[in-house]
C-alpha cells in the first residue's frame, strides 16, 4: 500500500462510456503512446485477460483506434492470458515498414480511466496528479486527523486539495445534470446486439401516476436509468467511481436537489465527502470490475451515495462512517459477468437499485447513533478478498454468471 492517497478528482472524471476500465483507460493510454511513439508506419495493440475478453462489447478496440488514429492499427486478442499485475494488460508496440518493433509499452487500465505500470501509476491530466495530496490511507487515520482537529470530512478535504477542487467539482456536477436531463429525454434502442430499450424516459413519465411517497422512489430509478444508459450509448458521462456505475451518486444528488431543495454549495461539499470515502476504496482495495468484480464499482458507488446523503441530512461523521460501511457491506460478492460483455445488463438496472439502496441505508444511518461493530475499513479489506477471491468467471470476462446462457 502506497504512503497518502491522490487527490479526488481523479474519483470524478468526465468522458465517454461505456466503460471507464476497457474504454477511457484504452483511449487515454492509446493517445499517451501515440505521443511517444507518432514515427510508427502502425500499430500493433495486444489485450489481455478481461481487455480481451470484453473488449469488443466494451468497445476498447475503438477506443484505441480513436486514439492511434489516423495510423493503421493491429488489435490482438489473448483472453486466456492474465498477467499477475491487473487483469486489463494493453502491450503497445510501434512498428516500421518491416514490421519491426521500434518502441513498445505495456500498461495496465486499472479501473475508473486510471493507468499504471508494474512501476507505479501512469499521472494524468488533471492538477496534482501522480502523487498523494492527503498523508493518510484508511478512514481510521482520516477521522482521528478530523477528531483531532474538529473538521467534517468535507472540511477534511478541503485542506488538503489545492484551490481548484470547488471549480472542478462543480464543473463533474454541472455534467452529472446534463446528462441525466439528456437520457430522460431519450427512448431508443441501446446499441451492442442485446436490443435493450431505454427506460429512463417511460419510467419519468409514469412516475407522475404515483402517489408521492412512491413517486420520489421511481424518480430516483429514473434519473439513474438516464445516466446508466448515456453511458451504455457511449454518451458523456461522469465517472463515480467508474463508468459502469455512474448512475448511482448523480442520481441521488440530482434527486435531493429536487426534492429537498439543497443548495449547489451543500451538494458539492457531499461529492467531496464520497470522494474522499471513494479514495479510501481505491487505497485499500480496487474499483475495477475485472480485479474485484462489480462490488467494486456499483459497491463503491452505493457507498458514495449513501454518504452524500447522509452528510446532507445532517449526520455526524460517525453516522456517515455507518452508512458508508453498510453500503459497502450489503454489496459484498457482487459480482461482475456483463452479457455479451455489454455494460448493459445487468449493469444498468444495478446501478438504480443501488440508487434506492444508498437512500435507504441513510436513513437507517440517520436513526442510529453512529455506533457499529465493523468499521468500514475493515469492510473494504474483506472487499478486496472477497473480489480475489471470486474465479476470474465473475471478474468482468462474460465467462460465468448471467453471462451464461442457460
Amino acid at each position: 500500500m502506497q504512503f497518502g492517497m491522490e487527490s479526488i478528482k481523479k474519483i470524478y472524471k468526465r468522458g465517454y462510456g461505456p466503460s471507464s476500465s476497457h474504454t477511457m483507460g484504452p483511449h487515454r493510454a492509446a493517445e499517451l503512446f501515440k505521443g511517444r511513439a507518432p514515427q510508427a508506419v502502425r500499430y500493433r495493440v495486444t489485450l489481455y485477460g478481461s481487455l480481451a475478453a470484453t473488449g469488443k462489447g466494451h468497445h476498447t478496440d475503438m477506443a484505441i483506434r480513436r486514439g492511434l488514429a489516423p495510423t493503421d492499427v493491429e488489435i490482438v486478442w489473448k483472453p486466456d492470458i492474465v498477467k499477475p499485475f491487473h487483469p486489463n494488460g494493453m502491450l503497445f508496440e510501434a512498428l516500421d515498414a518491416d514490421g519491426n518493433t521500434m518502441k513498445d509499452w505495456l500498461v495496465y487500465s486499472i479501473g475508473g480511466g486510471d493507468l499504471s505500470t508494474e512501476k507505479g501509476l501512469v499521472p494524468i491530466d488533471i492538477p496534482a496528479s501522480g502523487f498523494p495530496v492527503y498523508p493518510h490511507n484508511t478512514m481510521t487515520e482520516v477521522m482521528e486527523y478530523m477528531a483531532k482537529e474538529g473538521l467534517g470530512f468535507w472540511e477534511y478535504v478541503e485542506r488538503h486539495e489545492d484551490e481548484s477542487l470547488w471549480d472542478y467539482l462543480e464543473a463533474m456536477w454541472q455534467q452529472m445534470q446534463l446528462t441525466i436531463e439528456a437520457g430522460l429525454q431519450n427512448d431508443r434502442v441501446i446499441p451492442g446486439g442485446l436490443h435493450l430499450r431505454s427506460k429512463a424516459h417511460q419510467y419519468y413519465i409514469r412516475a407522475s401516476a404515483f402517489k408521492p411517497s412512491l413517486q420520489s422512489r421511481a424518480l430516483v430509478a429514473a434519473y439513474a436509468l438516464a445516466t446508466s444508459e448515456e453511458n451504455a450509448y457511449g454518451g458523456m458521462i461522469v465517472t463515480a467511481p467508474t463508468c459502469g456505475s455512474s448512475g448511482v451518486l448523480p442520481a441521488v444528488l440530482y434527486h435531493l436537489k429536487k426534492a429537498h431543495n439543497f443548495s449547489d454549495t451543500e451538494i458539492l461539499r457531499a461529492m467531496a465527502t464520497a470522494g474522499i470515502f471513494a479514495n479510501v476504496i481505491k487505497s485499500l482495495a480496487s474499483i475495477s470490475g475485472a480485479e474485484v468484480g462489480c462490488q467494486g464499482e456499483v459497491g463503491s458507488a452505493c457507498v458514495m451515495a449513501a454518504v452524500a446523503a447522509n452528510q446532507l441530512f445532517g449526520g455526524s461523521p460517525q453516522q456517515i462512517e455507518y452508512a458508508a460501511e453498510m453500503a459497502m457491506e450489503h454489496n459484498l460478492g457482487l459480482t461482475c459477468d456483463p452479457m455479451c460483455g455489454l455494460v448493459q445488463i445487468p449493469c444498468i438496472e444495478r446501478n438504480a437499485m443501488a440508487a434506492l439502496r444508498a437512500l435507504d441505508i441513510n436513513i437507517y444511518a440517520m436513526m442510529s447513533d453512529g455506533k457499529h461493530i465493523i468499521s468500514f475499513d475493515k469492510v473494504v479489506r474483506t472487499m478486496n478478498r472477497t473480489g480475489k477471491d471470486l474465479p476470474s468467471l465473475y471478474r468482468e470476462t462474460s465467462m460465468g454468471g448471467l453471462a451464461v446462457d442457460n
